[in-house]
Formats: C-alpha cells, sequence, structure tokens
C-alpha cells in the first residue's frame, strides 16, 4: 500500500501524524510526505521520506494577515496594534499599511495565484506516483483536493480536540478561497470531501465531525532530542513544567511571551519550576528565582512524566503530551482556537485556564496550587490518560487503513 502525506507548512500540526507513519512503513507500506521545501529538514528527522512539492504558505505571514484581518473586522481583543504581516514588527499606527481593504485584498491574491500554480504540481505528482490513500493534517488543503481529483480515500489527522465540525471561529479547515476545487470540476464543500477522521483524542475529548471516526492512540513526538539522565531522577519537590509556544511571539507578538511573568507569580512557592521555552526565548527569561531553572530544549514527552502540573498556551501538541503523561493542565491562551482547547480540556476536570492575552499572575498562582492541591485535577487527568490508552494503537490503526485503501472512497449521499 501507498500512502501520501501532506502537510501544512509547520511542524507542530503534522507531528502527531509521525507515528502512523513509522506504523506504516513498519508494516511495509510505502510512506511519502508532500512538503514545503522548508519542511524536508523536520519530515526527514522524523524518519520519513519528503517530498518538496508542495509551495510554501508561510503560516507566520498568514497569521498575521488573519490577525490584521480581525483587526481591520474590528474584532480585536488586544490593547496593542497587531503585526506587520512581513516584518512582525507591531504596527504604529492604524494607516501604516494605507488602505487596509486594498492591502488585504492584494495580499490574498497573490496567495491564491502561487497556490493554484503549485496545486497541479502536487496532483501530477500523485497521479505518477498512485498513492492508495492520502492522509493530510487539519490545516492541509492539498491533500483534500489531490484525493478528490485522483479519486482515492481521503484520511484527516488531528492533532488534538478541534475537529471538522467546528463552529466559525475555532474551524482549523482551509478555505478554498483561490476557486482550487471547481478549476478540477468539484462542487462539493471541503468537510464533505474527507472520508476518515483519525481521532488521537481520548473519549472525554473527541471533537464533532461528520466523517467516519477512526479512533487512534496518541503517541507523543515533539521533535527529534536528546534524554538528559536527569530526567531520570525523581525530583525532590512537586515539579511543575513551565512550556511556551515556538511561534506565538512571532505570530501574535513580542507582548505574547508571559512566561517572565509567570515565573515571577510562582516564585516563592515550594516547587520546582522547570522552564523548557526555544533559545531565544530563553534569552529574554533575565535571572531566574531559585525555585526554577531552564535546562535548554528537551522533547515534553521526556520531562512530562515526572511532573505534577504543566502550564502551557493551550497548543494541542502541548495539550495531547499532558494528557498521555496523565497530570493536570493549566492554559493561558491567546486567539480563539486555543481558547477552545483550553476550554474543552476543563470541561473534562483535568486543568483550568485563564486568558493569556491580559494574564492575572495572582490567577496563574491560584490556578497552579489548585492543580497541585486538589486531587480531582489529578484523577480528572489520570482519567483521559487511560482512556488514552486504550484507544488503539498506530499499528491497529495501519490495519484500519488497509481495508479503507481497498474500499475506496466513502458514496456521498445525493441528497
Amino acid at each position: 500500500m501507498r500512502v501520501l502525506f501532506t502537510v501544512s507548512d509547520w511542524p507542530a500540526h503534522y507531528f502527531a501524524m509521525m507515528p502512523l507513519g513509522w506504523a506504516l512503513q513498519a508494516a511495509g507500506h510505502e510512506v511519502r510526505v508532500a512538503c514545503a521545501p522548508n519542511q524536508v529538514h523536520h519530515v526527514s528527522h522524523a524518519g520519513l521520506t519528503p517530498v518538496p512539492i508542495v509551495a510554501g504558505r508561510d503560516p507566520v505571514y498568514m497569521h498575521r494577515l488573519l490577525e490584521l484581518q480581525k483587526f481591520h473586522n474590528g474584532q480585536w481583543r488586544s490593547e496593542h496594534l497587531p503585526l506587520h504581516p512581513v516584518t512582525g514588527v507591531p504596527l504604529h499606527s492604524a494607516d501604516e499599511l494605507g488602505d487596509l481593504d486594498v492591502y488585504l485584498a492584494e495580499a490574498k491574491y497573490d496567495m491564491a495565484r502561487k497556490l493554484r500554480q503549485n496545486m497541479a504540481d502536487c496532483v501530477q505528482f500523485a497521479e505518477r506516483w498512485r498513492p492508495d490513500v492520502v492522509m493530510h493534517d487539519i490545516a492541509s488543503l492539498h491533500g483534500i483536493v489531490v484525493s478528490a481529483v485522483i479519486g482515492v480515500p481521503d484520511v484527516l489527522h488531528l492533532w488534538g480536540p478541534l475537529g471538522t465540525a467546528e463552529p466559525k471561529g475555532v474551524n482549523l479547515l482551509p478555505v478554498d478561497r483561490a476557486g482550487i476545487l471547481a478549476g478540477y470540476g468539484i462542487d462539493t464543500a471541503i468537510a464533505d470531501l474527507i472520508d476518515y477522521v483519525i481521532d488521537p483524542c481520548p473519549d472525554d475529548l473527541e471533537p464533532p465531525t461528520h466523517a467516519v471516526r477512526v479512533r487512534s492512540k496518541f503517541v507523543p513526538y515533539n521533535g527529534p532530542g536528546a534524554m538528559p539522565l536527569w530526567v531520570l531522577d525523581p525530583p525532590e519537590r512537586r515539579r511543575v513544567c513551565l512550556v511556551w509556544g515556538n511561534s506565538l511571539r512571532e505570530t501574535v507578538g513580542p507582548t505574547s511571551f508571559i512566561v517572565p511573568e509567570v515565573i515571577e507569580s510562582l516564585s516563592d512557592l515550594d516547587i520546582e519550576l522547570m522552564v523548557l521555552v526555544n533559545p531565544q526565548d530563553a534569552e529574554r527569561l533575565g535571572d531566574l528565582p531559585p525555585n526554577a531553572v531552564a535546562p535548554g530544549t528537551v522533547p515534553l514527552h521526556l520531562v512530562l512524566p515526572s511532573c505534577a502540573a504543566v502550564i502551557h498556551h493551550g497548543g494541542c501538541g502541548c495539550m495531547m503530551t499532558a494528557v498521555g503523561a496523565g497530570i493536570p493542565q493549566l492554559s493561558l491562551p491567546v486567539t480563539p482556537d486555543l481558547d477552545e482547547n483550553a476550554l474543552r480540556l476543563a470541561k473534562t476536570g483535568a486543568g483550568l485556564f485563564t486568558d493569556g492575552r491580559d494574564v492575572d499572575t495572582s490567577t496563574v498562582r491560584a490556578h497552579v496550587l489548585a492543580l497541585l492541591d486538589n486531587p480531582a485535577y489529578g484523577q480528572a487527568a489520570r482519567r483521559l490518560q487511560r482512556q488514552g490508552a486504550l484507544r488503539p494503537s498506530p499499528a491497529e490503526v495501519v490495519a484500519q487503513l488497509e481495508k479503507i485503501a481497498v474500499a475506496g472512497r466513502r458514496e456521498r449521499s445525493t441528497a
């Protein structure tokens, strides 16, 4: 069986797919990953074969454009102006870019033109290589188009608790503004072109979808990295991990980096605060209090099993890794999709959240103490962990994919 992965331009979007890629290869199947040239490094380091044929759609630039659109539409929640889409520097005034209607229209036109030029290359590769199944992350339009054009099953792999039937505002499915599907004679809505959804969430976090749900165990992969021996040493005090997203500073702006404030709010607690941030953000930490340590870059799944709780920005990679470790979580979201992630986790009883846009450090402190001292949060977190452990392994999902490949695309209702 041949399986073509198509992935969007951000590693955290597709890292959840990598263990299934390994399982497919271990079962003797062929896997190729259609990606942008700037993702070749990440895909190859994960042990899969990249095919750099997807034109780069810079996710940082695109996110900045979306934030600018919200500002233009009066939906901006921050007291600060959004970032310049190209430079990443906060705008000095609302009219710095001139007529925003014109600026946004020209930017969207340019992206659509590049996407139309590139999609044909992806379809041509698929027609030559002839995959039996196309699999993609929720933000990848290429997989949806390719599977529809060549007539093989479309399988979307979720990365967390947001699904394919979400309300406006938290719907992560791509929008075909360039008219790609119409160009291939396809008039079906994007959500209806998805045959199957691989869902790695535990039962209490399952998101909505109209496709056939294929339940899967979440296997953490946070990128390559060495295991430091200290992770084997039991901490002398309760360890709390503070981890922050790699992209927030570039997409939302410098005000989103609230790690120093969080560290200060916890500086007098009898805990070991393990701070995991990228090297660029580490330079902004300043002097750490006696109860905090920043060990550098360490894969998150190696650290969390020794922790009593974790604090993060609400991203799915952090959240799902913590679910697998069975520890309670404090989310500090700064965007609507992260808000929804945090809310859904809190509803399970396994975590708390507070707005990270204008963080109240006294609330952060109180929430951390609650997670540590109230056993109900740990019990709920371990319940999610048990639910996840009972789901089919990637190897078992491979057997389902083999049947899906034989069955072909699902029939759509004409009603």
